[in-house]
């Protein structure tokens, strides 16, 4: 028999110099990049974000960090928080990644820790959460999450982009691109911590979670012009997978309800009318004249339809839910 052609070769020769297991990695990203959307050539930067997994990255007594590199392994310093330190104390690491900040010229790693949540408990009750562009969050306990300290920087994000825009120089896109990075370093610590604080409230009472299920609301609603950048401006479905992923590290239920109608139904006689919605903050009842604002009525309305789908639901939790919808 003849020799096989030179593409049907079972070991061909390597062309790059990557170990096996760095080689199947970038299989992997570039897989990844064409799964994500086909229709594009994705294109990788010479220092782009780099993924390890277990068997070419370990971690040693918390500062220090081995990686297999094309060098060989080096090893590397790790500086951590106390934070951050805790939570890998003696946790199994999954897939990490490698990347560089250009704004801050300096390495970063980010580790994914394998743990095993805590064990969901039977709730006592439900904290309904309505989220909105005025006021990012609001309870059913009537607490009101970033309201006009948020809504000002926004505005002032907003004209700042128009300016850059319309100059259209070279250095106008540099600084237009670090305010990009900026608005998303802000809007992240902002929704951490709005979820963080709507967690440990439910966490500290035994209670679940009810919030809206916002999938695809940009897409069902409709704005004027200049609505639209004010609706496009925070992202909901990222203060949505922290209130997730925080309850379920806390034991916390999470239940997500149709939102529909629940900023113009009236939490104490139940009247659903579009005339109820005075403004975005007023809400008055026209057939029971109950009024309050808006978004807190929301919230409740969404606690009530967790309520009212289990089946321990009774006329007692229901005449409380309307006590507590006249108290607020």
């Amino acid at each position: 028999m003849g020799n096989p052609p030179p593409g049907l070769l079972r070991n061909p020769p390597p062309r790059f110099g990557l170990p096996a297991q760095l080689a199947a990695l970038a299989v992997a990203k570039v897989f990844a990049c064409y799964r994500r959307d086909r229709t594009k050539r994705p294109e990788f930067r010479p220092l782009g974000t780099v993924t390890y997994d277990r068997r070419v990255l370990r971690l040693l007594n918390l500062t220090v960090v081995s990686v297999s590199t094309l060098q060989g392994r080096l090893r590397v310093s790790l500086i951590a928080g106390g934070y951050q330190t805790n939570r890998l104390k003696g946790a199994v690491l999954g897939e990490s990644k490698l990347l560089f900040h250009r704004d801050r010229n300096h390495w970063s790693f980010v580790f994914t820790v394998k743990s095993e949540p805590p064990p969901v408990s039977e709730p006592a009750g439900f904290l309904g959460v309505d989220m909105g562009v005025v006021n990012i969050a609001a309870d059913s306990d009537g607490n009101l999450y970033s309201g006009g300290h948020v809504r000002g920087l926004r505005k002032r994000h907003l004209k700042l982009r128009r300016r850059l825009q319309a100059k259209g120089t070279r250095g106008a896109r540099r600084l237009l691109s670090r305010r990009r990075r900026k608005e998303r370093r802000f809007q992240r610590w902002v929704n951490h911590h709005i979820s963080k604080q709507i967690v440990t409230a439910a966490q500290g009472t035994g209670r679940g979670i009810a919030v809206e299920d916002l999938t695809g609301i940009r897409s069902r609603i409709t704005a004027r012009k200049k609505q639209r950048p004010v609706l496009s401006a925070w992202a909901f479905g990222q203060l949505r997978f922290f209130l997730t992923y925080k309850a379920e590290d806390a034991g916390v239920p999470l239940v997500a309800v149709d939102p529909r109608g629940t900023s113009r139904t009236c939490p104490g006689c139940g009247g659903e009318e579009a005339r109820n919605r005075r403004s975005q903050a007023e809400f008055r009842c026209v057939r029971c004249g109950l009024s309050g604002h808006a978004d807190l009525f929301a919230a409740l309305n969404i606690q009530r339809r967790v309520v009212v789908s289990r089946p321990d639901c009774s006329e007692q939790r229901l005449a409380d839910l309307q006590g507590k919808a006249a108290a607020l």
